[in-house]
C-alpha cells in the first residue's frame, strides 16, 4: 500500500492542475457563430453542473478562476460574482490541493492521525455543496439563458420557428418578447436538482473514505472521482454532445444509487458532527431505546439506515426507522436466533456484532464511545464488550509485547 502513495500523489496532483482549466474552458467556451442550435449551450451547462457536483470545491474554484482570468480588464473583474474573486477561488484550490496531498500520503500516515482530517474534509464537502447549489448553479443556468437569448434570441428562433411554421405563427418575432425570466424559473430548479442528485453520489465517496481503514484505498477513491470529473470535462471540450451524453449517464447512475447515497450522507453528517463536538462527553444512553445505524449483517433493512433500536418489556428487540427520514415509520424485528450479540469497541465508533459470525448488525454513532458497557447491559447482550477494529489490533499488539504475561504475573498465587 505504501508503495502506491507516490504514484497516487502524482496522479492526483496532475488531475488537480489539469481539471480546473479543462472544466472552466467547457463552462466558458463561446459557441461558434454559425451554430444557432440551442443544444450547444445546454450541453455545455449540463457538463458544467455535473462537473461541479462531482467535486463542488474544485469545480466552483475552477469555474471562478477561469472567469477571473478571462475577464476583460479590471472593471469587468470587479463585476464578477464573489466566487470568481481571488479571495475565494485561490484558497479553494489550495484546500483542494491539501486534501489531495492528504489522501496521497494516507498510506504512510497512521489511521488515527488521518481520520480527523477526513472528518474535516467531509464537513467541507457538505458546505461547498450547499454553496454551489445556492449560488454557483443558478449563476451557470442564468448564463446559459443569456447565451440562448443572445443576438435577439437567434438560437431560440432557429429552433422554434420551424415548429411554428406549420401553424402560421412563424412571423412572430421572439426577440420582441423577453422570456429570460421564464426560462430561468424553469431551468434553475432543474439544474439544482441535477446537481443535488450527482452531489449525493459523489459525497458518498467522502463518507467511504471516512469509513475506510486504509489510506491507499482513500487515495484510489479520490483518484476515481477526480478522473470522472476529468473525463466529463475533456469529453465536453472535444464535443459538447459527447460531454452531455456522459453527464446524462452520470445523472442516471446517481439516480439509481440515490437511496444508498442519502443514507451514507446522513451517516457522515452524524459521525462528523459528533466527532467534532465530542458529544460522547455530554451524552448518556437511554435504558431501552437508542438511535443507531443498520449494519451489513441485518438484511431486513437497507444498510446505514438511521433509526431506533428498542427493547420491548418482553425482551424483544425491534428496530424502528423512517425511509428518507420522513416517510411512514416501519419496524423490523431482530430474530431471537440472532441474540448471540456483543458490542465491538472501536477507536472512533463501535458496533453491535454477532459473536458467532462477526457480522455487524448495528453501528453506534460516536456519541456512544465510552458507553459500550451500558449499551450491552441495556439490551442484555450476552457477550458484553470486546475490542474491534483498530482497538482490537492494538490489544493484540500489547499482548504480543508481553501484556498477557504481565497480567498473569500480577495475579495472586
Amino acid at each position: 500500500m505504501k508503495r502506491l502513495a507516490p504514484w497516487t500523489l502524482l496522479l492526483v496532483t496532475l488531475l488537480v492542475i489539469i481539471v480546473p482549466f479543462a472544466m472552466a474552458a467547457v463552462a466558458n467556451a463561446p459557441a461558434k457563430s454559425s451554430d444557432f442550435s440551442p443544444g450547444a449551450p445546454i450541453a455545455s451547462v449540463l457538463s458544467t453542473v455535473t462537473g461541479i457536483a462531482i467535486s463542488p470545491l474544485l469545480g466552483t474554484g475552477a469555474y471562478g478562476a477561469y472567469q477571473w482570468v478571462t475577464a476583460d480588464g479590471e472593471a469587468a473583474r470587479g463585476k464578477l460574482p464573489w466566487f470568481a474573486q481571488p479571495s475565494f477561488w485561490l484558497p479553494a484550490l489550495l484546500i483542494v490541493a491539501a486534501c489531495a496531498a492528504k489522501d496521497a500520503f494516507g498510506a504512510a500516515v497512521p489511521t488515527g492521525m488521518k481520520k480527523p482530517l477526513d472528518v474535516l474534509e467531509t464537513i467541507e464537502n457538505k458546505f461547498s455543496g450547499l454553496i454551489a447549489a445556492g449560488a454557483v448553479i443558478p449563476f451557470a443556468m442564468s448564463a446559459m439563458t443569456k447565451l440562448l437569448f443572445a443576438d435577439g434570441g437567434a438560437k431560440v428562433q432557429a429552433a422554434v420557428i420551424p415548429l411554428l411554421a406549420s401553424s402560421g405563427l412563424a412571423t412572430i418575432q421572439l426577440s420582441a418578447v423577453d422570456l429570460t425570466w421564464l426560462v430561468n424559473i424553469l431551468t434553475v430548479p432543474f439544474g439544482v436538482a441535477v446537481f443535488l442528485l450527482v452531489w449525493l453520489a459523489s459525497h458518498a465517496i467522502n463518507v467511504l473514505i471516512l469509513l475506510s481503514p486504509w489510506g491507499a484505498i482513500d487515495g484510489m477513491l479520490k483518484v476515481a472521482r477526480t478522473s470522472l470529473l476529468g473525463l466529463v470535462t475533456l469529453s465536453a471540450t472535444i464535443n459538447p454532445s459527447i460531454g452531455a451524453a456522459l453527464s446524462v449517464a452520470v445523472v442516471i447512475v446517481a439516480y439509481f444509487v440515490a437511496g444508498w447515497s442519502f443514507r451514507l450522507m446522513i451517516f457522515g453528517a452524524v459521525y462528523s458532527w459528533e466527532f467534532v463536538t465530542r458529544r460522547c462527553r455530554r451524552f448518556t444512553p437511554a435504558d431501552n431505546e437508542n438511535k443507531m445505524f443498520v449494519g451489513a449483517g441485518f438484511e431486513a433493512v437497507p444498510i446505514r439506515t438511521y433509526g431506533r433500536l428498542v427493547k420491548a418489556p418482553t425482551g424483544e428487540l425491534k428496530f424502528y426507522y423512517r425511509p428518507w427520514l420522513f416517510l411512514a415509520e416501519r419496524v423490523a424485528d431482530v430474530p431471537a436466533a440472532r441474540r448471540d450479540l456483543g458490542v465491538g469497541e472501536g477507536v472512533f465508533f463501535s458496533d453491535i456484532v454477532e459473536e458467532e459470525t462477526g457480522r455487524t448488525l448495528f453501528s453506534l454513532p460516536p456519541r456512544y464511545r465510552g458507553h459500550e458497557e451500558l449499551i450491552a447491559r441495556c439490551y442484555g447482550l450476552e457477550h458484553g464488550v470486546c475490542p474491534a477494529g483498530l482497538h482490537k489490533a492494538w490489544s493484540e499488539l500489547r499482548e504480543m509485547l508481553g501484556g498477557r504475561a504481565m497480567k498473569k504475573e500480577l495475579q495472586p498465587a
